[in-house]
């Protein structure tokens, strides 16, 4: 088995040796040489060519990729121009929106507040956010009439997580459109002075697009999600994030907003091809832009899309995922909590139609047919963001990976896919 099983187990024998008898486990952010860690430089190379292809095909103006094993990062390039028209190249250090990959650190959020005892996942979420009592579900006939009815269950804390709350997106659905947008719920990239609370406690009393549990429904309930780590802490949900986790896992370039001295690290957002070149899109209305990190009142803690942040800093996130975790001698989460997130939560229902993989509280998981299917291990789970960023956490193969583009709109023309067979591809043992 390619002499998988006993190099790879004496390397799981010393981790586990650490992590038990020492507790420390945190891994200095350096790159090592991939051979040490079982996976081919040579091959791990294809990166570059996969990366400047998509640019030569002007779907990308450029890309930052990592790739861990072990604890130890073994690729970490910026590919590409950053500004096309100013021919700036991307550099490490840059800071790109995260938008949906926020979802999985707001998610932890709530399970660091899980296991102080604050709330029990089958809670009714309107025992902490009473605008949920008495809930009602759209029953549509068409795209913009329905009628109203009870919902069958409350909308649980459990459902919130999970997005089977039947909370959705205006911006992905029309049915939601017509419920959202006359309180002006805004979906994400929020400029306007005005706080999360005031538009979750509206969000809390507008129909549900279906019952709770009974479908999987991508959309606001993160943000939900985000609200309630604010009424249970008592805190904004900046602030929780960075006491509690950002500064802990040493996130330092990690936040929702920019100060002045980050501003000019900032990716621009391209999107629409004119000339057959990428051209800049700023995307600005009165309320929301794709320049909300540096622009606007900056009050907007949206917890389903608002983090900016590095490929780096990410990394110690998801390393501290795979580490059970922990990282940099920061305990955030048990491991038993995150073992809990990463399992099916969903039953029988399906992220989208023919997908045979399922969704945890905050992540999408790879089933045994999933994994069958593609070079991804089973357990491996993930998520993406809407400017085109993705991560993943293998626990078998120990590996975190983030690519990071800015552009819209969201297509990444199976980029994602194949990033993740280069990078398996280059494991050797």
């Amino acid at each position: 088995m390619r002499n998988y099983i006993t190099k790879h187990t004496l390397r799981l024998l010393v981790v586990f040796a650490l992590f038990f008898h020492t507790q420390l486990f945190a891994q200095l952010v350096v790159e090592t040489p991939a051979e040490n860690v079982g996976i081919s430089t040579d091959r791990l190379q294809r990166i570059d060519g996969l990366i400047n292809q998509y640019i030569a095909d002007n779907k990308i103006p450029g890309a930052i990729a990592l790739v861990a094993r072990e604890g130890k990062i073994v690729y970490h390039k910026a590919i590409g121009k950053k500004h096309i028209e100013k021919n700036i190249n991307l550099k490490t250090s840059d800071i790109f929106r995260l938008a949906s990959m926020t979802k999985c650190i707001t998610s932890v959020a709530l399970m660091m507040l899980y296991e102080e005892g604050k709330f029990l996942l089958d809670d009714p979420v309107s025992q902490y956010i009473p605008e949920f009592k008495n809930a009602k579900v759209a029953i549509f006939s068409n795209d913009s009439t329905y009628e109203v009815v009870p919902a069958n269950t409350p909308v649980t804390i459990r459902h919130l997580l999970s997005h089977t709350s039947g909370i959705g997106y205006g911006a992905f659905s029309p049915r939601a459109a017509v419920l959202y947008n006359p309180k002006q719920i805004p979906d994400a990239f929020v400029t306007a002075d005005i706080k999360i609370g005031e538009k979750m406690k509206l969000l809390a009393q507008q129909p549900l697009l279906h019952h709770p549990g009974e479908k999987w429904t991508y959309g606001l309930s993160t943000d939900m999600v985000g609200y309630l780590v604010e009424v249970l802490s008592g805190k904004s949900l900046s602030d929780f994030m960075d006491e509690k986790i950002l500064k802990p896992l040493g996130m330092s370039d990690t936040q929702f907003y920019l100060p002045d001295s980050k501003k000019e690290r900032l990716v621009p957002v391209y999107g629409a091809i004119e000339d057959n070149k990428l051209t800049i899109n700023n995307n600005e209305t009165e309320f929301q832009s794709f320049n909300f990190p540096i622009k606007g009142a900056k009050a907007y803690f949206s917890g389903g899309s608002g983090l900016t942040s590095t490929a780096e800093d990410y990394f110690k996130f998801a390393q501290m995922l795979l580490n059970g975790g922990i990282y940099n001698n920061q305990r955030i989460l048990s491991p038993l909590t995150i073992e809990l997130m990463t399992s099916n939560q969903i039953g029988s229902l399906s992220t989208s139609p023919g997908n045979p993989n399922f969704f945890g509280l905050g992540f999408s998981v790879i089933s045994k047919k999933g994994a069958a299917e593609s070079l991804a291990s089973e357990g491996r789970y993930n998520w993406s963001g809407f400017f085109n960023t993705v991560y993943w956490v293998d626990p078998k193969e120990e590996i975190v990976a983030v690519l990071l583009t800015q552009i819209v709109p969201s297509k990444s023309y199976g980029l994602f896919e194949k990033f993740q067979n280069v990078v398996n591809q280059a494991v050797i043992e």
